[in-house]
């Protein structure tokens, strides 16, 4: 009895870490929180304020996006 060959079409590489729905979202997000982040610091002169409004957009921006593009 010998042992089947494996067929090229049934074996499949490793999964990819992230799927690329998800990398278009948080990327789209990132580029987002970057925008209104630079544009609060222009504004302000607040490094704080800033980094608080653009991690408050990447997060607004995350929500949105996974709904919009789902």
């Amino acid at each position: 009895m010998s042992t089947p060959t494996p067929n090229p079409s049934n074996q499949s590489g490793p999964t990819p870490f992230l799927t690329l729905r998800t990398v278009v979202v948080l990327l789209a997000a990132a580029v987002i929180g970057l925008v209104v982040g630079g544009l609060t610091f222009l504004s302000t002169r607040s490094a704080a304020g800033a980094v608080l409004a653009g991690l408050t957009a990447f997060g607004a921006s995350v929500l949105g996006l996974h709904k919009l593009i789902g």
